[in-house]
């Protein structure tokens, strides 16, 4: 699939694959493989932006995916995101989309939330808030509906 396919498609909370194609390089060359991660991985898809302005600069729809977080002892001292632009010349693929049932958390409502958690229900959602406070947090349901009308409009994970 393409970027723009991405973005029109797969849901907030789909585990989304991205490649540029080429083969893994072996463990034992480290540096290739290092730089062949960046272009090859996956991650959760938390927001989509549209085209919006920045004073007079107009900066295109993108698509942001957390790829993991790095800490110890139940701490987080990294996280990493990639944002995408719809004109990326990188292959990518959903591999898992949100299952009916469960709760999306968003940090605030409006175009620019980003998902924050995906919760198995919803009193598992509240309870994640209890515990990690977003004052103007968003919860949203992932319905059957929703993942029906995805395979109806023909819009199955590829």
């Amino acid at each position: 699939m393409s970027a723009s396919l991405i973005y029109d498609l797969a849901p907030i909370g789909a585990i989304v694959a991205w490649s540029d194609g080429t083969p893994r390089p072996p463990e034992r060359f480290r540096q290739k493989l290092a730089a062949w991660k960046t272009r090859n991985s996956q991650g959760r898809l938390i927001r989509k932006q549209d085209r919006r302005g920045l004073g007079n600069i107009s900066l295109a729809p993108d698509f942001t995916l957390h790829e993991g977080d790095f800490g110890g002892g139940g701490i987080i001292a990294i996280r990493v995101y990639r944002t995408f632009s719809l004109d990326s010349e990188l292959a990518f693929k959903v591999v898992e989309r949100p299952a009916p049932g469960t709760v999306r958390i968003f940090d605030r409502a409006g175009s620019s939330a980003e998902l924050v958690h995906l919760a198995s229900n919803r009193p598992a959602a509240e309870e994640w808030l209890l515990r990690h406070g977003y004052p103007d947090a968003v919860l949203e349901d992932v319905s059957a509906d929703e993942v029906a009308a995805d395979h109806v409009e023909g819009r199955a994970a590829a």
